[in-house]
């Protein structure tokens, strides 16, 4: 159930993928690590200078990419142990929403938690929260679809 050697899901499923998320062949992209956790997948990300909205404050869009590829993950790894396979299947966003529920500091770790509230065959609907400083700035939902050989994004992972 854990990480092998301290890789994140990311890095050990999807090493090419170059997703502006959670790729971690982009370069420029936000490159977020989830890791196992007791109820879900949980990370740990941190911020600099390019994704505030006004000095101090983190953007957005940029909270909103992190809580979609978090939560895309915590979909595919709950379905990959569900269906009892080796590696995740291929899931992609099919809704998901966002309330800002206070300003999110730069200048701190942003703690994100995704947590399966229903599990179906292909599907998986998530809750998220981000917390910074200890006090709740986001939370989140968002429904996951595994997608099959057709699909744009079937492949993206390798």
């Amino acid at each position: 159930m854990s990480e092998i050697n301290g890789l994140s899901v990311q890095e050990i499923y999807a090493p090419n993928s170059i997703c502006f998320g959670c790729g971690p062949s982009n370069k420029k992209g936000l490159r977020i690590k989830s890791f196992r956790g007791e109820n879900g997948l949980k990370m740990v990300f941190e911020t600099s200078e390019q994704h505030q909205a006004f000095p101090g404050m983190i953007n957005g869009g940029i909270i909103g990419s992190l809580m979609d590829c978090h939560g895309n993950w915590t979909a595919a790894i709950a379905l990959m142990d569900q269906l009892g396979i080796s590696e995740p299947p291929c899931t992609v966003t099919a809704s998901y929403k966002i309330n800002l529920k206070r300003p999110t500091p730069s200048n701190a770790k942003l703690h994100i938690y995704g947590e399966v509230v229903e599990l179906k065959d292909n599907l998986a609907k998530v809750n998220l929260i981000l917390k910074a400083d200890e006090k709740i700035c986001a939370t989140g939902e968002g429904t996951f679809v595994a997608v099959k050989e057709g699909h744009p994004a079937y492949h993206r992972w390798n």
